[in-house]
């Protein structure tokens, strides 16, 4: 399984970037995390839109959905140029009725439900899900093939439940947008010795931190988890490939 960052950036894209995405690669299967802004844009440095197979969204703020419309249109625009593609289906949850509807569009996208405590299998990857603790629904998901797996944490505080759900994880992409004055004084995001205390909790095998925030100076925040997790730590590099063997 290779793992790309597409967009680091929580809210909304910094210049020339994207919000957190990451394109999830498995012999010739392409699966994109997350679609906020400026993700189409950073896609197509990797493969051509109608190279997707599938989408996951973990939840339904802006940051994390803000492409959906324009991913949609370019299949629909190909689609009048006599080159269809295979309907795309995009998983999410059904908790916001009106959003989940949104995902199917003229028989080029199709919305496919899916539920915490359930599994489903998305091409070869096996995913499951685990709620977080966020000011809307929100799904953590884990991404497993040939033994080796991936969790992403997408929006969250700290969650007991997250630590459980990414035990022994070969690798968590985990969210840390928040630095640590700022701790209880944000609702539903973590801060770096967060991020890190949960990938010491949860045994993993490396830690990558995501949805970063605008301002100050972000390797603050992975040197704070480098304090509470004694693996390997680093800021998601975008357009790096994550191998996980």
């Amino acid at each position: 399984m290779n793992i790309i960052p597409l967009g680091i950036w929580g809210g909304y894209p910094k210049a020339n970037s994207a919000t957190s995405s990451f394109l999830v690669e498995h012999e010739g299967f392409h699966c994109l995390f997350d679609c906020g802004s400026g993700v189409l844009s950073s896609l197509q440095n990797h493969i051509e839109l109608d190279q997707l197979d599938a989408v996951v969204i973990s939840h339904y703020h802006a940051d994390h959905i803000a492409d959906i419309g324009s991913l949609q249109y370019s299949r629909l625009i190909q689609y009048y140029l006599g080159q269809p593609s295979p309907v795309l289906p995009i998983y999410s949850h059904a908790r916001d009725k009106e959003q989940f509807e949104r995902l199917t569009y003229k028989e080029q996208t199709r919305g496919i439900e899916i539920r915490e405590n359930q599994s489903v299998q998305i091409g070869p990857f096996t995913v499951t899900f685990c709620p977080t603790i966020h000011p809307v629904y929100c799904l953590a998901m884990k991404f497993t093939v040939d033994g080796q797996s991936a969790v992403f944490t997408a929006d969250t505080e700290w969650s007991d439940k997250l630590v459980t759900f990414s035990q022994h994880a070969d690798i968590v992409f985990c969210e840390a947008n928040l630095y640590e004055e700022h701790l209880g004084k944000a609702p539903g995001h973590l801060a770096g010795s967060q991020a890190g205390a949960l990938a010491e909790q949860a045994e993993v095998g490396q830690l990558i931190l995501t949805h970063l925030p605008h301002h100050g100076d972000i390797n603050e925040i992975v040197n704070e988890a480098k304090k509470t997790f004694s693996g390997s730590a680093e800021i998601a590099e975008v357009g790096k490939t994550y191998a996980v063997l």
